[in-house]
């Protein structure tokens, strides 16, 4: 009876090891499942919060509003003055312009055209004089050959009472100066009613490309474009200033930098 007992009590104990493994693995299988399903629940719930962030923040980019400035720069119909240079032989001076420096047209590797590179330190003043009738245009272009624009210390274009170039100017009469030193640093100033205004234009995207300058003058006010960009447009004259066009090539040039001008286009109305 007693081993009958015995063999039993063994019998149990082997049926009871063999379960529990069993039923342990089972446990395993089963929390596994389950943190499986939290997690991805979690990961859907997360999905959803980042896609309805990103929707918010595509409806608010989309909601703001889109600033259209126009252009509303009109050349004149009649021409006072045309020059590109393309009758000068590369390297030779040009008789359109005198300059208390050196004048040398040039032609630019991979862009259109011959170009008059600025001097350092020198002003350029049409070599005959024009009389400007009250209303007219001036339209040219400005190449700056560079690493980075920074290397140029400024360039500056407007107009004086005299069309002497005896001295280096860079500070008086009403006059555009690109502050390329400073990367979008762009100032108007008028020596003639002491008026100065300062904005800001990125003028890093010019480096090795063209930028077009255009001038309306229409008695006391001047308005001045950048491409299409309207950079002033105000009084910068007295009613009896006298107007000579000049442009000054900058102070330094660093690291083999150049400043480079060229399209020239004065144009009058006739109803003016």
């Amino acid at each position: 009876m007693k081993k009958h007992t015995l063999l039993l009590s063994l019998v149990v104990a082997a049926i009871i090891t063999t379960i529990n493994p069993a039923h342990a693995q089972f446990g395993n299988l089963l929390q596994k499942a389950k943190d499986k399903a939290a997690q991805k629940a979690s990961d859907a719930m997360d999905k959803k919060t980042n896609t309805t962030q990103n929707q918010s923040q595509t409806t608010v980019k989309s909601n703001r509003a889109t600033i259209n400035e126009g252009f509303d720069f009109v050349p004149g119909d009649t021409l006072l003055l045309a020059e590109d240079f393309a009758a000068a032989p590369t390297g030779s001076s040009t008789r359109t312009f005198k300059t208390n420096g050196s004048a040398s047209v040039v032609a630019i590797n991979g862009e259109p055209g011959k170009w008059l590179a600025l001097a350092d330190n020198a002003t350029y003043k049409f070599t005959k004089q024009l009389f400007y009738p009250r209303h007219f245009t001036v339209e040219f272009d400005i190449f700056t050959a560079v690493d980075v624009v920074k290397d140029i210390y400024p360039i500056t274009v407007g107009f004086v009472n005299d069309n002497s170039i005896k001295d280096y100017n860079s500070g008086t009469g009403a006059y555009l100066q690109l502050k390329y030193y400073n990367n979008d640093d762009i100032e108007v100033y008028s020596s003639f009613i002491s008026k100065n205004l300062n904005t800001r234009f990125d003028l890093t995207a010019y480096a090795n490309r063209p930028m077009h300058i255009s001038m309306n003058v229409d008695g006391d006010r001047m308005a001045v474009y950048i491409d299409k960009t309207k950079i002033a447009d105000t009084q910068l004259f007295l009613p009896t200033t006298a107007k000579n066009f000049f442009i000054s090539g900058p102070m330094q040039y660093h690291n083999g930098a150049k400043a480079l001008v060229s399209n020239f286009r004065i144009m009058g109305f006739k109803k003016s």
